[in-house]
């Protein structure tokens, strides 16, 4: 096994896959805003066609969409498996070659449940692969973290400082509300009923629009009216409403976290400026969900929403993490005699707060 030392070319691929990651995310809403989820009928072939000698004069229409994912995927797959043996053979973090393996594995169910969504014809298959794809996202950029010079090198010798504003804690709620988030989204996508609400703020004019009957009714006649999609349910206007008001939690939550880490931290830290960053994605998420709205579900506004949320969530985990290594509970920092308990911080103990002995 190599000595314990930074690995920058390692480091370095590691950023590259996850940003590989970020692309099929993209591509792949590209393939949902545009409808061509099944304009490839099969799998793991392209209309018989080996994936990778399929007649470029063929990529037409959405077909062009669900194709290219499907070879960006691929490409994904292979950066993936040279990133999990680099890692074993390269890193002396036990935990962090475990987490190149189950990237791996990732990426590997993440392929057999995108083809199974076209062979078994199943919508909800979809959500999980949508959702799969975001948890990937997540743990390559986990990954990419883990391997830099900062967390390696610099983190170990930093000091900790008091969470007095519960920042921890607030960004790993915030983070799994954008998870929810991002679910629901998937969801509403993969029900391909369109914009079950088509008015932003309000919903049919109102705060909160009728679901009975009589009203889904009345909303499908004005749809089929004016641009003939897919009818709704009830349930379709819940989840978008449920969407909206997610999306004000989350706004809440990430200003709540960046205003704690400027008024709890000393100017400059790192938290600050990876709080302010996620407040900004927020407000651009927030942004272009709106504008998907007015625009009547635009096909690359759709996309760039699906993408910023990625971002969204990707930046919350790593916050997270990185909070529960350079903050400590208040209770610890007052108390010497806990502190002197503390079990020193390795470089090589796992992304996790350090631990104690009360």
């Amino acid at each position: 096994m190599s000595p314990a030392r930074h690995h920058p070319w390692l480091h370095r691929f590691a950023v590259l896959t996850a940003a590989a990651a970020w692309v099929v995310i993209c591509f792949g809403g590209l393939v949902t805003s545009h409808g061509a989820g099944l304009a490839v009928p099969d799998w793991p072939n392209t209309y018989g066609y080996n994936l990778f000698f399929f007649p470029i004069s063929k990529w037409v229409g959405g077909i062009f969409y669900e194709h290219t994912h499907r070879l960006v995927a691929s490409g994904v797959g292979l950066l993936t498996t040279v990133l999990a043996i680099w890692l074993w053979r390269a890193e002396s973090r036990a935990w962090l070659r475990w987490l190149g393996v189950a990237a791996f594995v990732g990426v590997v169910l993440q392929g057999v449940i995108g083809g199974l969504r076209v062979i078994l014809l199943r919508d909800h298959l979809g959500v999980f692969h949508g959702a799969l794809a975001q948890l990937f996202f997540v743990l390559v950029c986990g990954i990419a973290l883990f391997t830099s010079r900062w967390w390696r090198e610099q983190l170990p010798q930093t000091q900790k400082v008091e969470d007095r504003g519960g920042l921890r804690r607030l960004a790993l709620l915030t983070t799994l509300l954008v998870f929810g988030q991002l679910l629901l989204g998937a969801t509403m996508r993969h029900r391909h009923a369109g914009l079950a609400i088509p008015d932003f703020p309000a919903a049919y004019g109102r705060l909160w629009p009728g679901i009975d009957a009589a009203s889904v009714a009345r909303y499908n006649q004005q749809r089929e009216e004016s641009t003939a999609v897919n009818p709704i349910a009830g349930f379709d206007v819940v989840l978008q409403m449920a969407h909206r008001l997610g999306a004000c939690f989350i706004a809440l939550g990430v200003g709540l976290c960046s205003r704690v880490a400027r008024h709890g931290l000393a100017p400059g830290h790192s938290l600050i400026r990876a709080s302010s960053a996620w407040l900004v994605l927020v407000v651009l998420q927030f942004s272009l969900g709106a504008a998907t709205v007015w625009t009547g579900k635009s096909a690359d506004l759709a996309t760039a929403h699906v993408a910023v949320g990625s971002l969204v969530l990707a930046l919350g985990g790593l916050l997270t993490v990185s909070g529960f290594q350079l903050l400590q509970p208040p209770a610890i920092a007052r108390n010497p005699t806990l502190s002197c308990e503390l079990t020193p911080f390795r470089s090589d103990s796992p992304p996790a707060a350090a631990s104690h002995r009360a």
